[in-house]
């Protein structure tokens, strides 16, 4: 779990193709005192997987090799990294892909260009933000209450 108060206890796997977004996101967090690794694709992204544990996965959608949908897919499908909180990282501005990533299962979703003085809270937020829609999105169900036994 994530201590959103303490950037240092941070292991972040940045995942995009986009060497300068990259560079922005991996400094900003550096300098906050997170642990950083990158991968330039979803491929790449779940070999570091393999010897580095992140406590949160910032992922780009659109990338070459394997893309961001199909490694949250393999991660969440791999029990050893399924309650990794993973965020889709796009610049995909559009509110259907926000929506799409979160009902697939991205835990938050951040646009890009990022804003570097405001990194870590719009981390936070967006997570919290993710959380929120999921939950207003899921069907609410009235309890049964032996409607059986009233009809007779």
């Amino acid at each position: 779990m994530l201590n959103w108060r303490n950037p240092e206890s941070w292991n972040i796997l940045i995942v995009d193709d986009e060497p300068d977004n990259v560079e922005v996101v991996a400094e900003s967090l550096k300098f906050l005192g997170a642990t950083v690794r990158t991968a330039a694709n979803g491929q790449e992204g779940l070999k570091v997987l393999e010897h580095f544990t992140p406590n949160l996965v910032l992922l780009d959608l659109s990338m070459p090799v394997m893309d961001g949908w199909e490694m949250r897919k393999r991660v969440k499908d791999d029990p050893r990294w399924q309650d990794i909180p993973i965020m889709a990282l796009s610049a995909h501005a559009m509110r259907g892909d926000k929506i799409r990533a979160l009902e697939v299962g991205f835990d938050g979703y951040i646009t890009k260009p990022v804003s570097v003085p405001t990194l870590a809270e719009d981390i936070r937020a967006a997570f919290q933000q993710g959380q929120s829609e999921l939950q207003a999105q899921q069907p609410v169900t009235a309890p049964d209450h032996g409607t059986k036994e009233a009809e007779r």
